[in-house]
């Protein structure tokens, strides 16, 4: 099921002006790899001596091209990236690696690359095996119509279930240089933070060597895709890759990064919020986000973890669907994280009212605001363990019937 083919989501924001970026070239074409009549094929060439970081799915049945993008990352530069949807070419063996080779080979026979510096991401159906002539017949009429100035076809050429593009820009100074950072990301379904949550592509003019980018990246992504879920599954396809094509004239920065890279991390960790929220706000049949913040934790870790407990918890979720100020399954995912709580601390607030506190309910509480805030399209649940100063924010969606027949018809 296409995104077009699904109503957008009232959380949906719209697709903002995405600007070239100093040595990279996109586009899109449609090969027919499942959909009809749609781009399902999307390419980005990168200048030489661009730069890459990547961060991937820890789910432990992973797909062909993660396997692969692992395998050559090492490397730390790119010259190009080739992205499908449709096929994840997961689950699909030797053929599996047989088509990321001939993607990769095909794609640096156009560009004048090794296969190395080649980076591919797939996704769709799992199982399936990729119909990978399909793509090579098609990446030679796609290299040809490269441009620097389609940012918002490459967004929405890798949808799959989404219901709208995801994309995020912002500027940042280096050493008294202007630079700029660009994404975009899919996401929809099949999110949990064990990693990136799904697919997004980023890049930027700054000079920034592959230890220094790596740190950034891996850094960001912590704070922003791995405090993302929708349903609490780990998809085999997740990726994330930030490239740095260099083209920026900004004093050297160290490989161990520094000060020098103070403003460009505040800007990569705002494009990489922007775009985790938007899969949040794009999950499937969602009709609200959520904010869930715990604090009074052991650890920040411990917070984090209650707060995915919260998140992830179907009753919750489908509490907050039905506008239902029921605090009781607030609490019962608080005790069932595994971490440490103590019935008689804990309090809990929606909205900003405080429902419950010191483990009983607040005496004169009144549902009636509670209410009127969760008739909203945003909803914020705190909850304060009342042990120690670990803290920590998550985001997550109601679970809707849309969910269900979005995913039941998946293949169809």
């Amino acid at each position: 099921m296409a995104g077009k083919d699904l109503p957008v989501s009232p959380l949906a924001l719209p697709l903002p002006g995405m600007p070239p970026i100093a040595g990279i070239r996109l586009g899109v074409i449609e090969a027919g790899i499942r959909y009809k009549g749609r781009a399902d094929l999307t390419m980005m060439e990168f200048a030489p001596g661009t730069t890459v970081a990547g961060v991937f799915t820890r789910n432990q049945c992973p797909g062909a091209p993660v396997e692969w993008c692992r395998q050559v990352l090492p490397g730390g530069t790119a010259r190009a990236l080739v992205v499908n949807a449709g096929n994840a070419n997961v689950f699909t063996g030797r053929a599996g690696r047989v088509a990321v080779q001939a993607t990769a080979g095909a794609a640096a026979g156009l560009v004048g690359c090794r296969p190395e510096e080649v980076f591919l991401a797939s996704t769709g159906v799992i199982g399936e095996t990729m119909p990978h002539q399909k793509l090579t017949a098609a990446l030679p009429a796609l290299h040809a119509a490269l441009t620097p100035a389609r940012w918002q076809e490459a967004a929405r050429g890798i949808m799959t279930t989404d219901t709208f593009p995801k994309g995020a820009v912002r500027t940042a100074e280096i050493g008294g240089t202007r630079v700029t950072i660009a994404g975009i990301a899919k996401g929809s379904g099949m999110i949990a933070p064990d990693m990136a949550t799904m697919l997004s592509f980023l890049a930027t003019d700054a000079a920034i060597p592959a230890p220094a980018l790596q740190a950034l990246l891996s850094a960001g992504s912590e704070r922003s895709f791995n405090c993302v879920t929708v349903d609490s599954d780990t998809s085999t396809s997740d990726t994330v890759l930030l490239f740095a094509t260099g083209q920026a004239r900004h004093p050297a920065v160290p490989e161990s990064g520094g000060e020098i890279l103070a403003d460009f991390r505040r800007a990569l960790d705002e494009v990489l919020m922007d775009l985790a929220l938007m899969v949040a706000r794009d999950g499937e049949g969602a009709q609200k986000l959520i904010e869930i913040t715990v604090t009074g934790a052991v650890s920040d870790a411990s917070a984090k973890r209650i707060a995915m407990s919260i998140a992830n918890s179907p009753l919750v979720k489908t509490a907050i669907a039905g506008e239902d100020a029921n605090w009781g399954r607030i609490v019962m995912a608080v005790g069932k994280a595994g971490e440490p709580a103590d019935r008689d601390r804990l309090s809990v607030a929606v909205g900003g009212t405080w429902m419950a506190k010191e483990g009983g309910v607040v005496p004169g509480y009144d549902e009636a605001p509670v209410v009127a805030h969760m008739k909203g399209r945003e909803v914020e649940i705190t909850v304060d363990i009342g042990l120690g100063q670990g803290r920590s924010t998550v985001w997550t969606c109601d679970l809707t019937h849309g969910y269900i027949d979005i995913n039941g018809s998946y293949r169809s």
